[in-house]
């Protein structure tokens, strides 16, 4: 029985139903057809130009990214803007795109929880539960067994997730002993965070006045990159779906993107 589009969605949506999407998200099937068969699958963060050449290149007919290319609706599809040459391209060369996004980062066992489980955290809270399932929703915070300094915790997230640096804000010495972690963009759970407890929050996406604030405030901030925060995780999320798509008997094969990298240039 051949793959279909459909069968990834329906593993997609076993592992990270849609409803437990933030309310400003769009998930699911952005470009393609839920019938068409499937020959090999590409895991990405974003679906950018170079990743849609990979796909071509590399004989894939089904992308599954983290970052939805239909974010916001456009008003028009044409080659004048980068969505729509993007959208066209996938089309003429008979890709499909899948996107799983908040409902990827609330899951249990999702991205949040990825990340948690890298840097070797135990999770026991949600910082903002689902209303849908009491085990889902943004952000985690683990209470550690034994309290680590700032400087210790910083030199963690380095080496767990492959980063030479870092932003971040307070005392390097200050005793951290419970830890939230949001992925991606996690201003807007912060202070819900604090709220909870969190000595120090590992998010991405920090801006200056809201780090400002943090600091006067002596609250610790490790803002480790947005990128860094969320691509780690989907090499697992990939073998979640190779491992669904062989016990459903099929041979599809699934591949981690080589040309997805941090848009971010450090020196």
């Amino acid at each position: 029985m051949p793959l279909k589009v459909k069968d990834i969605a329906y593993i997609m949506e076993c592992f990270a139903p849609a409803e437990l999407k933030e309310s400003y998200d769009n998930v699911g099937l952005m470009v393609g057809r839920s019938g068409c068969l499937v020959t090999k699958i590409l895991v990405a963060l974003d679906c950018t130009l170079q990743v849609i050449d990979e796909a071509i290149n590399s004989g894939c007919n089904l992308i599954i990214t983290h970052h939805p290319l239909l974010f916001r609706k456009p008003n028009s599809i044409t080659t004048n803007t980068l969505q729509g040459k993007k959208i066209i391209k996938l089309i003429e060369n008979n890709i499909n795109l899948y996107s799983s996004h908040t409902n990827l980062d609330s899951t249990p066992g999702g991205i949040n929880e990825i990340i948690m489980s890298l840097l070797n955290f135990d999770e026991n809270m949600i910082i903002d539960a689902s209303l849908l399932n009491p085990k889902a929703g943004i952000g985690r915070i683990a209470i550690l067994d034994k309290a680590i300094t700032l400087e210790e915790l910083m030199h963690r997230v380095k080496l767990k997730l492959h980063i030479q640096t870092l932003r971040y804000c307070g005392d390097e010495y200050k005793k951290i002993s419970k830890v939230a972690v949001i992925n991606g963009s996690g201003e807007d759970y912060i202070e819900r965070a604090i709220q909870l407890g969190a000595d120090c929050i590992i998010t991405g996406d920090t801006t200056y006045h809201y780090i400002s604030d943090c600091n006067e405030d002596g609250i610790a901030i490790i803002d480790a990159g947005h990128f860094d925060t969320e691509w780690p995780a989907m090499k697992f999320v990939a073998d979640i779906i190779d491992k669904e798509v062989k016990l459903l008997g099929y041979n599809a094969c699934t591949i981690m993107s080589k040309s997805t990298v941090n848009p971010y240039k450090f020196k």
